[in-house]
């Protein structure tokens, strides 16, 4: 059973997770704008693997015991310069997400709620590829810039990313 604490802070990061789907929809929809249809496949797929992340907080809660509280999706930034912004504000967020597991973390090693910190080790490494991915692709970006060609060749190898569920727990 997960003590009051560490459930109010579960549920705070289901909501995050959806939230942080409905960012990466937003950044889909301003890649949609800009006739860039393989940046918005790519935050498409980012959008899904947050709903899945979302999920795994949510069936962890049942499995230990607890109660899913749903609460008010927060509307995303829809204003975005370019496609170099959009990559930074991505990279940022992925930045506070990892935060957000972090502080999860700490309450679980206080607490010492071993089954928690295994399944927070597997969000601190999707964390790690995740903003190691926004890094590279920002990079990219803003080496891209100002040369049409380089940016659709991104758009056409970014149109074949697929969604891969994550594997379920041992």
């Amino acid at each position: 059973m997960l003590s009051e604490n560490l459930l109010k802070h579960i549920n705070e990061q289901v909501n995050f997770e959806f939230y942080s789907s409905y960012v990466y929809l937003s950044m889909a929809a301003y890649a949609e704008s800009v006739d860039l249809s393989g940046f918005a496949n790519f935050f498409r797929v980012q959008a899904q693997e947050e709903l899945a992340h979302a999920m795994k907080f949510y069936d962890y809660i049942f499995q230990k015991n607890g109660n899913v509280t749903l609460d008010t999706i927060p509307k995303p930034e829809m204003n975005f310069e370019s496609i170099i912004d959009v990559f930074q504000k991505g990279y940022n967020h992925e930045q506070l997400v990892t935060s957000k597991i972090y502080k999860l973390a700490d309450i679980a090693s206080e607490e010492r709620e071993h089954a928690t910190m295994s399944l927070l080790n597997w969000f601190i490494d999707e964390q790690v590829e995740e903003e190691n991915s926004f890094n590279s692709l920002l990079k990219r970006v803003r080496r891209s810039e100002g040369n049409p060609a380089a940016i659709y060749m991104m758009d056409d190898e970014l149109a074949t990313r697929v969604f891969t569920p994550p594997a379920p727990r041992a």
